[in-house]
């Protein structure tokens, strides 16, 4: 067929009842398309190889950051630190994701070039075909999402390398971009079987998790994004816009809508537990709510360091090993949840664990990521950093919100299945207690504000918060606001005049795993209590702690508004600018057909 294209070879294929159990690697292999293409089998794992591709830790660690959820703990000359506060420069961008993404492509590339072109020798066997080129499809697409929604227009190889004319490639408009992927996920819907006929783990794309990404990929090729004359390259060219086709906007929300409706009239995922979802991930467990996940079982898949530098500090002599995050929850978003959502001490951990393995409350500074602790896992995993946690590509909740946000831009205001769909998120968050949900809002800009409020509470630290900023068109408007709600509760004042100063909690031991604590119980002061309430809590075996002062297991700074990590959040902060990266020196020195298409404001 083709001569020498080597893909990466990943191992065992399916038939067992834990996700962990797929992708467990054997050593890598080398092999050209003349062998891979001789049987479904050496396909099929050809298939599998290009799944080691479709992620990396940037996704969750620099593109992570940055966010109104999500900062930086790292110091102000670290290159993830100025990337996390829009310090860009062309020698610091990052460039993991554009390298992993685009070998994804070129491995998808191949597979497509060449099953079709495998013969079949019974039904059975052909519908295995169609399913694996379907995988292919859809890797293909939502890699090139990941590569377009950080650095804008792109190059655009949709042939193996070895089929092109030369080996440069320039830049493409990200509307051609993501409307192709729009039609890989199509062809892919086409291809694949439904999850609950197929059997297919939750690390491999299903027809669900097809429609799933498709959804999403809509929402982002109808949203707005940092855009420039691909010309002349002018800086005044330079502008946050959507595409011009006003036309193929409506109709890119009806494919996200009807991709969402056609799982949720499947019937096949629901909304589970919250704090169960993340118990379930850390430990390997499938369930109905998660959709697609990214394998990370064995030593040689746990590259991105998942619990390790996204999760709670836990002290390198504790009984869990060390885990050291490198990020934090920025101290407002804690009181964004209302009162009574449970969605709140998942997602943020209140506590450390410290050498003498007990939990330590957490100040208002170094909140941590509560969604991929270490303790909450069943073992100790392969090591300290490489802990056997999967990656959440997409689950039900994420669809759910989809498909209201959809309904409300194709008519103009939330319909009622927007409103159920909206509504069926935040029951869960509540514990089906419609009492405290609030009243959903009845207008186009009023839902809309709810529905970005939402995705910011439901899917915290899952690595889309800040690029769903950009396809709004508000990331700028968003991070000043949050900037200056930093100050107020670094000062207590305004809504935050109330806030608690000190807590009072009781330490706990910290030394099994599957650890059932979510969160420490505290007494909450709003002044320093008197040496009376002290002694009075000390006897009762409470530890009173300054939220705002620097007592802490990690991150201890204090948290006041003159301190220097404070004032340098968001420092590189440009409306109009920060939107893209800019494309890293080494990519454009190793592609020629780069030169000159820097973008223009770098």
């Amino acid at each position: 067929m083709k001569k020498n294209i080597y893909i990466v070879i990943a191992g065992v294929l399916l038939g067992t009842t834990s996700c962990k159990d797929f992708l467990e690697l054997p050593s890598e292999k080398d092999f050209d398309s003349s062998t891979i293409f001789e049987d479904v089998g050496k396909a099929e794992m050809a298939v599998l190889g290009a799944y080691t591709s479709t992620f990396n830790a940037e996704l969750f660690y620099q593109f992570g950051m940055g966010t109104d959820e999500c900062f930086s703990t790292e110091g102000e000359t670290n290159s993830k630190n100025q990337v996390s506060n829009y310090v860009f420069n062309p020698a610091i961008s990052p460039t993991s994701t554009y390298t992993t993404m685009y070998a994804g492509v070129e491995q998808a590339n191949v597979l497509i070039s060449n099953i079709p072109l495998m013969t079949s020798t019974n039904d059975a066997e052909q519908q295995k075909l169609n399913a694996l080129l379907g995988e292919a499809y859809a890797i293909r697409a939502m890699n090139m999402l990941h590569v377009v929604r950080h650095f804008g227009d792109v190059p655009y190889p949709t042939i193996p390398v070895v089929e092109m004319p030369d080996f440069s490639s320039s830049r493409v408009s990200r509307d051609t971009i993501l409307d192709g992927c729009v039609a890989d996920l199509q062809r892919a819907i086409e291809l694949l079987p439904w999850k609950g006929e197929s059997g297919m783990p939750v690390e491999r794309v299903s027809k669900n998790a097809a429609y799933g990404l498709l959804a999403r990929l809509a929402l982002y090729a109808a949203g707005y994004s940092l855009r420039w004359d691909l010309d002349s390259y002018a800086p005044g060219s330079v502008q946050l816009a959507r595409r011009s086709d006003t036309q193929r906007i409506q109709e890119l929300y009806e494919i996200a809508r009807d991709a969402c409706k056609a799982v949720v009239d499947r019937g096949e995922h629901a909304l589970i537990d919250y704090e169960t979802i993340f118990r379930d991930l850390v430990n390997g467990k499938y369930n109905s709510e998660s959709m697609f996940e990214y394998g990370q079982k064995g030593a040689d898949r746990n590259e991105a360091r998942l619990g390790y530098t996204n999760g709670i500090f836990a002290h390198t002599q504790s009984f869990y090993n060390k885990s050291q995050p490198a990020m934090a929850a920025l101290p407002t978003y804690y009181f964004e949840f209302e009162e009574g959502d449970v969605r709140r001490d998942v997602t943020i951990a209140n506590y450390a664990i410290t050498a003498q393995s007990t939990h330590q409350m957490n100040t208002y500074a170094n909140h941590a990521i509560g969604k991929y602790r270490v303790n909450w896992k069943a073992d100790g995993g392969v090591s300290a950093a490489q802990r056997d946690i999967n990656w959440i590509h997409l689950r039900y909740a994420d669809l759910l919100l989809m498909y209201a946000e959809a309904e409300n831009e194709l008519n103009n205001g939330p319909t009622t299945v927007a409103k159920e769909m909206y509504e069926k998120v935040r029951l869960r968050a509540f514990q089906n207690d419609r009492s405290k949900i609030g009243e959903t809002p009845a207008m186009y800009a009023d839902f809309r504000n709810a529905i970005i409020q939402e995705r910011k509470l439901e899917l915290g630290f899952e690595g889309w918060r800040r690029t769903d900023l950009i396809r709004w068109g508000i990331l700028y408007e968003k991070l000043t606001e949050t900037k200056q709600q930093i100050l107020d509760l670094a000062n207590r004042t305004g809504k935050y005049a109330d806030v608690a100063r000190y807590r009072a909690y009781q330490m706990t031991d910290a030394k099994t795993f599957n650890d059932p604590t979510v969160a420490l119980d505290f007494i909450p002061f709003a002044n320093e209590p008197t040496s009376d309430e002290r002694i009075a809590l000390e006897e009762q075996g409470y530890t009173l702690l300054d939220m705002y002062g620097s007592t802490a297991a990690f991150f201890n700074n204090k948290f006041s508004a003159n301190e220097v990590w404070v004032r340098n959040i968001f420092r590189g902060l440009e409306k109009n600018k920060v939107e893209l990266f800019p494309l890293n020196t080494s990519t454009i020195d190793n592609n020629p057909g780069l030169r000159g298409q820097q973008h223009p404001l770098y």
